[in-house]
Formats: structure tokens, sequence, C-alpha cells
């Protein structure tokens, strides 16, 4: 390697991980459908529901909200602590830095734009004349899809994939975190911190450089 440092890959998930909000639930209070939407949520995050399926119900219920208050909603949507210092530091460190979320280009490429990440994948509202049709298309509609996200970056990137690390707090994670070199639980469910080599309880995100080289 000619004295080179080896280059490595992190990928976080956005909702509850990167930012302190989930983002389908900030706008489903917006279109007055808060309880119903945060319980599909609870249930697909603990496993319970196919992510696929509980996306496409919850993002049918945001049905005829302007884009416009949906994109106003996303500039108060707020960072974990300590992601700006951690993206930093992971930076210095030589890793190539992403973001993989079963959420919505809206919000991860603000935040993409805010931290300076490599790689923002998401899902995209459809939207029609500026009102949400309710539907929604993207990379990650089903349980295996950050895993392949994975896979693809690596290879892009020339990286292995022990090479890798993850970080995220939900059962839609547990493609990649299988695929990982390192899993990293952030204040997770159980079903996801089964899957993990470290589970992190302080809602911190520089916990996390402890265990990254």
């Amino acid at each position: 390697m000619d004295g080179v440092s080896k280059k490595k890959l992190i990928l976080f998930d956005l909702d509850s991980t990167l930012i302190k909000e989930e983002t389908i639930d900030e706008i489903a209070s917006l279109a007055g459908v808060e309880e119903e939407v945060k319980e599909i949520t609870k249930e697909a995050m603990n496993g319970k529901l196919n992510f696929g399926q509980s996306l496409k119900k919850r993002v049918s219920l945001v049905k005829g909200l302007p884009i416009e208050k949906v994109k106003e909603l996303v500039l108060r949507l707020r960072l974990t602590e300590g992601a700006e210092e951690t993206i930093k530091e992971l930076k210095k460190r030589g890793y190539i830095v992403g973001v993989v979320s079963g959420g919505f280009t809206v919000a991860t490429d603000r935040i993409k734009d805010i931290l300076g990440l490599d790689y923002a994948y998401s899902n995209e509202l459809i939207e029609n004349d500026g009102i949400l049709t309710g539907e929604v298309r993207g990379p990650i509609m089903d349980e295996d899809a950050k895993g392949k996200i994975l896979e693809e970056i690596a290879k892009k990137e020339g990286i292995d994939l022990k090479d890798t690390v993850v970080v995220g707090d939900g059962a839609n994670d547990i493609s990649m975190f299988k695929k990982a070199g390192l899993k990293i639980a952030f204040c997770a469910k159980d079903i996801l911190k089964k899957n993990a080599d470290v589970a992190i309880e302080k809602r911190d995100l520089r916990e996390i450089l402890k265990y990254v080289k």
C-alpha cells in the first residue's frame, strides 16, 4: 500500500440516527395524521411490518400536502448531538461518508449539504403541481435495499466490505448490518441490537468514534 492509508467507508441511517426526528412522522403531523403514521413507523422499525408496505401506507396518508410545507419542515430538522464533529473526524480518518435512508430526498439532500457527505441515498416523494400524490419511489423500498447500496458504494470505491462501518437504529438497517465489517446500533431497537457488534445508548454520535478506527 506504499504508506497510503486504506480507504474506508461508513454509512449512516438518517432518522433517529443522524437527525433527532423521524421525518415521516414530522410530515404526518403537518397532515394531521401523526398518530396513525407513528404507529406504523413503530411497527416497521421493530420489524413487525414489511418496510416497503409500511412506507407506502404512511406516505399515502400524507396525500394532498403542499411540497413547500414539507420543504419548510425539513429546515427545522435537528442534527443529533455530535453529528458535525463526528463526520469531520471520520473524514480526517480517511472515511468516505454516506447517508442511506428509507426516508426522503427532500431531507437527505439537505443533510448531505450541511455535513458535507459523499453519498446520500433515499426515496422521493412524488408530487404533482406542488402537491404530494401520496406515492413514493426510490432505491430503498424493501428490506434488502440498504445492504445492496452498501455493496454498490464499496465496489465503486474499491473498498473491501470488511473495511466498512454502518450505524443505524431500526429493522430496515439489518441488511447493511449483515454485510458490514463493523455494525453499530445507535439508541436502537432490540431487533437491530441483535445484529450489532456495538450498541450505544447515549444519544451522542461522538460515542461511535471510540469504536471506529
